[in-house]
């Protein structure tokens, strides 16, 4: 099987009477998404509204204006998934003015502005067809593939060469299948489950949405006056759907809002694949490798992480980040945006430039709060572009240099005004990934791990990048065709991604998603390695055997030893292959990929495969917390005795956010362990972040005296130093007392402090 480039032949458009076979695919899929939605609680009336919505509101807008700026792309499934990013990054920054301004339903003035004006404006009304068009091959571009021209010209095009095409239906249907994949593993691991047993971050996200939907700017709301150093526009986007659609923010976060973002991408990576490999077949296998293929586990529960995609509602900040910076990648390698926008349509020449410049700049403002690691990969792989053009032209581009100069003053803006200079613990730490699996491996805990030779660290990390070859070890067939600018680009995107990882080092390990984020171009830039190649598949299978086998080596000696040597065993293997393929290096890299599919394979059934969840968020926290948001305003403070999750640990596991979350209100102090206060005295290997105590003693004392021991005198004072007005706790009597009860079940009271 070979990913080789199609014959240029121009684009047939497919008639009338079958033209919505192409759409059969995503529709679906979204029917099985309705179904499964419906299923798992979500009401036909939030369904019909938040889909009326994305469309009208976000994508539409999103998609004329794409086409408009940029020329559009080749296929109308690339303009869709497009322009939802860029209808995201235009809904986000039209929120945060229209909700400081106290009319946070101003946010729709842009989409209607748009839409009016493409309906109106002759010029603009062609957009509403997308058309057919003709693209004008850069002359690197030309010259990048040889004689040949290579899969750059196959997707460039000559300037006789119809661009628009229909995606194949193999391809919309492999696509749909990833999609539904996605679906799948969000049900069992999410849609299907209670908000009372979901994931831990969940009521986090929540409580952030509902401090922007309030608030902007925002603070944290589980700690009254804390700075929010964190990316939330994410949390814009949902408080602004909230906000016109009426939709519950716990709807959102914990059904409805991520999946048209996980799906979107996994489009845009096939695009991508698509437009640098030269064919749907290396699109559809850019996916798959960004979504499929992880490192091998030859170890039970030692892993060297190739960190999977599999964060989609887990971390929306990762998501909606990932969304939004595809199009600036794909308009970096598009051609139009670095030559001026040159292009051909119905024979004439213009020019695009200004608008994919336009697209690149909201974009790039957008990201600035949408996920801290995505600007810092940008700037890291312009600079890689920057050096490989003066090093093979003796002169740099203007618009390189232009794209680097914009990357740069947004991530100076998301450092110093954003995020407040912040870092959320994020420290330079080499090998830090590696002391926490040091740890796993030989059952050594803090702090003795903050004092493990180098050497040993060395070791793993040379493993870790041997996994990481596993993966992508297809770079290495890319040849001259990594000095292309499109390919100088992700390879220095990953080269930063993976240094990332390796000498950063965080109390959660929140350093990975450097990895994470760069994981689809690197997955598109390997691909690219062996495109147009045959795949000798027999190796690939052999892979796969030998690692099956490298999992029932036992090896004598300590733990350390024994989780090494195996991945020693795959490495002499693909070294002999080497030589014995004379320096075959499409045949190694086959052979590493085959190493990774039997843990590939068991990751990705486990995936689906249903889980036990406790219940953590006691039952009427809900129906409370939501008595205590519809008789409180936005402005009241509220304070709580609960600020530890029920689970089994060392100290106080301060991830407790569901008050904050379900009130929408903001608490004097309810959990602190995502607070900037917390993770900047978190000292790595030596003081878990769940184990820092809050900041501010004083004011936990003062806050839990009121629900220990209650008296007049310090129910006063929570009312008049801190400004609360509601208290939110168990059953407990003696508050009513000093305090008057307005609300109680079960589980849970609430209490309104009145003046004296």
């Amino acid at each position: 099987m070979t990913f080789a480039a199609p014959a240029a032949s121009p684009a047939r458009r497919p008639a009338p009477s079958r033209r919505w076979l192409g759409w059969l695919p995503a529709g679906v899929v979204g029917a099985g998404a309705v179904v499964v939605f419906l299923r798992c609680g979500v009401s036909a009336r939030d369904l019909a509204v938040f889909a009326a919505y994305l469309g009208a509101g976000v994508a539409l807008p999103g998609t004329l204006l794409w086409r408009a700026l940029t020329g559009g792309g080749r296929s109308t499934a690339e303009d869709v998934a497009a322009g939802l990013a860029l209808g995201y990054a235009v809904e986000v920054l039209a929120y945060l003015p229209a909700r400081a301004a106290g009319a946070p339903l101003l946010v729709l003035a842009p989409s209607a502005g748009v839409l009016c004006a493409f309906a109106c404006v002759p010029r603009l009304r062609r957009h509403w067809r997308g058309g057919a068009r003709r693209e004008r091959m850069p002359a690197w571009s030309a010259s990048a593939g040889g004689a040949e021209g290579g899969p750059m010209a196959a997707w460039s095009a000559s300037a006789g060469e119809a661009a628009r095409e229909r995606m194949p239906a193999w391809c919309a249907w492999a696509l749909a299948a990833g999609v539904a994949y996605l679906i799948a593993w969000s049900t069992v691991n999410l849609y299907r489950l209670p908000v009372s047993a979901a994931y831990v971050d969940l009521p986090y996200h929540l409580a952030l949405v509902g401090e922007v939907k309030h608030h902007v700017p925002p603070t944290l709301p589980a700690v009254l006056g804390e700075r929010l150093s964190y990316h939330w526009f994410v949390y814009a986007e949902l408080a602004a759907t909230s906000w016109v659609t009426g939709i519950e923010p716990v709807t959102l976060v914990y059904r409805l809002a991520t999946l048209p973002m996980t799906a979107a991408m996994v489009v845009l990576v096939a695009v991508l694949g698509r437009r640098l490999g030269g064919s749907w077949g290396a699109g559809v296998a850019a996916a798959g490798v960004a979504y499929l293929l992880l490192g091998p586990v030859l170890q039970e529960d030692v892993v060297f992480t190739t960190r999977p995609m599999f964060t989609a509602w887990a971390s929306p900040t990762q998501t909606f980040g990932a969304l939004l910076f595809a199009p600036v990648v794909m308009l970096l390698t598009g051609g139009r945006l670095l030559t001026g926008g040159r292009l051909l349509t119905g024979g004439r020449l213009v020019t695009g430039g200004r608008g994919c410049w336009a697209a690149l700049v909201v974009l790039l403002l957008a990201l600035t709060g949408a996920k801290a690691t995505f600007l810092p990969l940008l700037l890291a792989g312009l600079l890689v572009v920057v050096a490989v053009r003066w090093a093979v032209e003796r002169r740099v581009p203007g618009a390189w240099l232009g794209a680097a100069g914009i990357t740069l003053a947004c991530l100076l803006v998301a450092q110093f005004v954003v995020f407040g200079r912040g870092s959320q613990g994020t420290t330079i730490a080499p090998f830090a990934a590696m002391r926490g699996l040091w740890g796993l491996v030989t059952g050594v805990a803090a702090p003795e791990l903050a004092a493990v030779p180098v050497t040993p660290l060395l070791v793993l990390t040379v493993v870790h990048l041997f996994c990481l070859l596993c993966v992508w070890g297809g770079v290495a067939g890319l040849g001259r065709r990594a000095l292309e600018p499109s390919m100088s680009l992700l390879l220095g995107m990953g080269a930063a991604g993976v240094g990332a990882a390796v000498v950063l080092g965080h109390p959660s390990d929140s350093q990975l998603y450097f990895l994470e984020s760069v994981r689809p171009y690197l997955s598109i830039a390997a691909v690219c390695g062996v495109a147009g190649r045959r795949v000798p598949w027999g190796l690939v299978a052999a892979g796969a055997g030998v690692a099956l086998l490298a999992t029932w080596i036992e090896v004598p000696g300590d733990a350390a030893v024994r989780a090494v040597v195996p991945y020693l065993v795959l490495g002499v293997v693909a070294a002999a292959v080497l030589l014995w393929r004379r320096g075959a290096v499409l045949a190694v890299v086959a052979l590493a990929a085959g190493y990774a599919v039997p843990a590939s394979a068991r990751e990705l059934v486990l995936r689906v495969v249903p889980e036990g969840r406790e219940t953590e968020i006691p039952a009427g926290a809900l129906r409370a917390g939501r008595w205590l948001r519809e008789h409180s305003s936005p402005g009241d403070v509220v304070a709580t005795d609960l600020h530890c999750r029920p689970v089994e640990a060392p100290g106080c596991d301060s991830r407790h956010y569901w008050v904050s979350g379900f009130t929408e209100r903001r608490v004097l102090v309810e959990g602190w362990a995502y607070a900037e206060s917390t993770l900047s005295r978190a000292e790595l290997f030596v003081s878990p972040y769940l184990q820092v105590p809050f900041a501010d003693p004083v004011r936990l004392a003062a806050n839990d005296a009121v629900f220990r021991t209650p008296t007049a005198e310090n129910v006063r004072r929570l009312a008049e130093v801190y400004g609360v007005k509601w208290l939110f706790t168990g059953m407990n009597p003696e508050l009513g007392k000093y305090a008057r009860l307005r609300f109680r079940n079960s589980s849970f009271s609430v209490y309104r402090l009145t003046a004296r």
